[in-house]
């Protein structure tokens, strides 16, 4: 049964509805010795006639071990089918991309990337997952956006520096840099110790600076309500001012500090050897791109 092929299965339905293998030829543009063939071997493979066979104008007609074939024959060609069909879908990037990330990279990157993905793909389906992790998950992703270097079978590819600035209540600290000593024993809200936020601090305290934390969150907005509200100054990576609500002619200021932190590096992660989809190839190069603009801007 093995030796079954498709070709032989679409010669069979032709006869079967043309009655005879001369009109079963012309359509499928073959010679009718070239049918006569392909039911030849599918009579071989299925250890049986197929049709029998009158002779002079008579229809063929089809045997009962032939109805069993033809049955099934149909439902595998209806199937392959639609898988031809679903890989030139594929091909043609109307397939679907599962991208992982994080709030910045959401708020600031995504929408760009998503944007001119579906220009170029209108029909793609992109599903994103937004997480806050100290390790990067990419498990079944595409692709993942994420704050650091990542460990074992994982390919990376960095996108930009993203430095990062003071957001502090107008009047909290002189205009221009501000020196790292003048956050020790400052209040200020922060991040949870994950991701890049652990660096910074210890970055800090290895000077000696210690500011006195008392608000942590993940969430940008809420981080720069508290700072508009007084609770304190914020460290913050540019795309999260970015991407929050810092208004200039309000009650915020955004310093640079001095000297300059390390920025924190976005890299674009995905299971090393991993054959991308066009999809996910092409999203690579629109966050390349997109990640150039915004340094180009900085």
């Amino acid at each position: 049964m093995s030796d079954i092929e498709l070709r032989h299965l679409a010669a069979m339905a032709a006869v079967a509805e043309e009655g005879s293998f001369g009109r079963a030829a012309a359509r499928l543009g073959y010679t009718q010795s070239t049918v006569s063939q392909q039911i030849a071997a599918l009579e071989r493979a299925v250890g049986g006639a197929v049709f029998d066979r009158p002779g002079g104008p008579k229809p063929v007609r089809i045997t009962p071990l032939g109805t069993v074939v033809l049955t099934h024959g149909l439902d595998l060609l209806a199937k392959a089918e639609t898988l031809a069909d679903q890989v030139d879908r594929f091909k043609a990037g109307e397939g679907r991309v599962d991208i992982g990330t994080f709030q910045s990279v959401s708020n600031v990157i995504l929408p760009e990337v998503v944007h001119r993905l579906r220009q170029e793909y209108p029909y793609c389906e992109i599903r994103l997952f937004e997480e806050e992790t100290g390790r990067p998950q990419v498990g079944g992703l595409d692709l993942l956006f994420f704050d650091g270097r990542a460990e074992g079978d994982i390919e990376h590819l960095k996108l930009l520096d993203d430095p990062y600035v003071l957001v502090a209540r107008e009047g909290t600290f002189p205009e221009g840099p501000v020196p790292w000593a003048r956050l020790d024993g400052a209040p200020m809200v922060a991040y949870p110790p994950l991701c890049d936020q652990a660096r910074v601090e210890r970055a800090l305290a290895g000077e000696g600076v210690n500011p006195r934390i008392v608000f942590r969150t993940v969430g940008n907005e809420a981080l720069v309500s508290m700072v508009r509200a007084g609770i304190g100054s914020a460290v913050l990576p540019r795309l999260a001012v970015h991407g929050a609500t810092v208004r200039a002619e309000a009650v915020l200021h955004v310093h640079e500090l001095h000297p300059p932190l390390p920025p924190r590096e976005i890299f674009l992660l995905w299971n090393a050897g991993r054959t991308h989809s066009p999809l996910a190839a092409l999203a690579i190069e629109i966050a390349v791109d997109v990640a150039a603009e915004l340094a180009g801007r900085a």
